[in-house]
C-alpha cells in the first residue's frame, strides 16, 4: 500500500475508539540542540518541527487520534550527549531523530539491535539511501550526495565546468567532509580543479585562514557545507574580501536567513540548494497560528516563522507524521511500535495531491519511499538572497541519483562489512 487517505485513517481510529483499550500516546523524541554554536539554526529548526506536532495533536488529537509526545532531550550538537540522548530515549521511543551527522555515525550500528528507525531528513550517511542494507535509517526527502549533484548541475548551467576552480568550504566534521566522494568524481568526470578547504569547529567565527587562502587561489566558484556559526562566519567574510556572491552557494544547511540579514543587500546573489521553501501562503500555516501560537503553545516569532528553517522543521515532522500514519493505516492500530513505523517510514507517498491535502503547499516536492530506496530523492530548488529574503531562482531540481548509486552501494557493502555481522534485508526488491 503506497498511499492512505483520510478513510483509512479514520477507520484506524474508529477501530481504537471502539476497542476497549484506551490510546496513550507515540513518544517520538528529538535530539535537540537549541544551545552551542550550532543554536542559531537549531532553535528555528526544532520550533518548525515542535509546533507541527503540536498543531496536529491539538487539531486531530495527534496522529491517527494518538498525540504524539515530541519531548526534546538536549545535546548541544555534541556527538557525546547526543549517544547519551538515544540510550536515555530508546526504551520508549518508536523513533530517534539524531541530528547531527556524528551523532547518526555513532547511533547506525545500535539500530540492528535495538530495532528503532532513525529519522534524519536530509542529512547523515548519504549511502543510507540504501534500505536493503540500512533497514533502520531514513534521510527522507533528500541526502548530501543529492545536494552536492544538483549544486554541480547548476554550476554547470551557467557554463561548461572545464578548466574551472570550485573551492569546497566546508566544515571539519562528519557532516562537511560528507558531500567528498560525490564532488571528487564529478571534478574528475567534469573536468574541473576541486580545493577543498576545511573549517575547524573552533574557526568557525574567525575564518580568516580559508578566506586568505580563497582569495590566493581564486576559485571560479565557493560551494560551503556549512552549520551554525561558521554560515554567518564565512558570509561575512566573503562579503569583506568582496567575494561574487553570485558565485557561492551553500548546502540547504547554509541557507538560513538569519545569517544572511547580518550582511542584508551585500548578501545579494548568495545562493542555497534547498529540499523545502518556506510558504507563509500555505494552509497548515494558518493552522498552526490558530491552534499553537494564538494559543500561546509556540517558542518561536514572527521573523522566524517566515523563514527558510522554520518551514523545514515543519516538514521534517510532517514526514514523521506521514510515516506513523501510514504505518497505522497498515497495521490497523494507533499506537504503533518503533517496528512498525519502520515499515511505515518506507511506505510514505509525498504525492501532490498528498502535499496540498495536508497543508503544505509548494513547501516540499514530490517524492515516495520504498524498501529499498530509503531517501526518496525529492530533488529541490535554487534559493537565491535577495537582500531581505530568499527567492527560488530554478525551477524543481533532481538529482542524477543512478551517477553515483554504485558509489552508494559500494559504501553501503564495506560500511557492512567492516560492521559485520551486519543484518542485510534479503527481502527486500527496492
Amino acid at each position: 500500500m503506497k498511499h492512505f487517505t483520510k478513510l483509512a485513517i479514520a477507520a484506524v481510529v474508529a477501530g481504537i475508539t471502539a476497542g476497549s483499550a484506551i490510546a496513550q500516546e507515540l513518544y517520538a523524541p528529538n535530539l535537540a540542540y537549541r544551545t552551542g554554536p550550532f543554536a542559531a539554526t537549531g532553535i528555528p529548526l526544532m520550533n518548525g518541527q515542535a509546533d507541527y506536532l503540536a498543531m496536529l495533536n491539538a487539531r486531530d488529537g495527534g496522529v491517527g487520534g494518538v498525540p504524539v509526545n515530541a519531548e526534546e532531550c538536549e545535546t548541544g550538537y555534541s556527538t557525546e550527549k547526543g549517544v547519551e540522548c538515544y540510550e536515555k530515549t530508546k526504551d520508549r521511543s518508536i523513533v530517534t531523530q539524531p541530528w547531527s551527522t556524528g551523532i547518526t555515525l555513532q547511533v547506525l550500528p545500535k539500530t540492528n539491535i535495538d530495532m528503532i528507525p532513525i529519522l534524519a531528513p536530509g542529512y547523515g550517511f548519504s549511502p543510507m539511501m540504501d534500505g536493503k542494507t540500512f533497514q533502520w535509517a531514513f534521510n527522507a526527502p533528500a541526502g548530501y550526495w543529492d545536494a552536492a549533484d544538483m549544486i554541480i548541475q547548476f554550476i554547470e548551467g551557467q557554463g561548461d565546468l572545464n578548466g574551472k576552480k570550485v573551492a569546497f568550504l566546508h566544515l571539519d566534521h562528519p557532516f562537511g567532509k560528507e558531500p567528498l566522494p560525490v564532488l571528487e568524481a564529478a571534478a574528475e568526470a567534469k573536468g574541473f580543479e576541486l580545493v577543498p578547504i576545511p573549517v575547524g569547529l573552533k574557526e568557525m567565527q574567525n575564518q580568516s585562514a580559508q578566506w586568505l587562502q580563497i582569495r590566493r587561489e581564486r576559485p571560479d566558484y565557493v560551494v560551503m557545507w556549512g552549520w551554525g556559526a561558521m554560515n554567518a562566519g564565512a558570509i561575512t567574510e566573503a562579503v569583506k574580501t568582496k567575494f561574487p556572491m553570485e558565485n557561492m552557494i551553500g548546502v540547504w544547511w547554509s541557507g538560513h536567513d538569519a545569517d544572511l540579514a547580518i550582511v542584508g543587500d551585500k548578501g545579494k546573489g548568495y545562493k542555497s540548494i534547498s529540499w523545502s521553501f518556506p510558504n507563509a501562503d500555505a494552509p497548515v500555516m494558518a493552522d498552526i497560528q490558530k491552534h499553537v501560537i494564538d494559543a500561546g503553545k509556540s517558542q518561536t516569532n514572527d521573523a522566524e516563522m517566515s523563514g527558510v528553517f522554520y518551514g523545514r522543521g515543519i516538514i521534517i515532522s510532517a514526514i514523521l507524521a506521514e510515516g506513523i500514519a501510514s504505518a497505522q493505516a497498515h497495521f490497523g492500530t494507533g499506537e504503533i511500535n518503533a517496528e512498525q513505523l519502520r515499515w511505515g517510514l518506507e511506505n510514505i507517498n509525498m504525492t501532490e495531491e498528498r502535499i496540498n491535502e495536508l497543508g503544505l503547499n509548494g513547501m516540499v516536492a514530490p517524492f515516495s519511499t520504498s524498501c529499498g530506496n530509503h531517501t526518496g530523492h525529492s530533488g529541490g530548488w535554487m534559493l537565491e538572497w535577495d537582500g531581505a529574503k530568499f527567492v527560488k531562482v530554478s525551477d524543481h531540481l533532481m538529482p542524477n541519483v543512478d551517477s553515483y548509486a554504485e558509489l552508494a552501494n559500494a559504501k553501503a557493502a564495506e560500511y557492512a562489512e567492516a560492521n559485520a555481522p551486519w543484518p542485510v534485508n534479503e527481502d527486500c526488491g527496492g
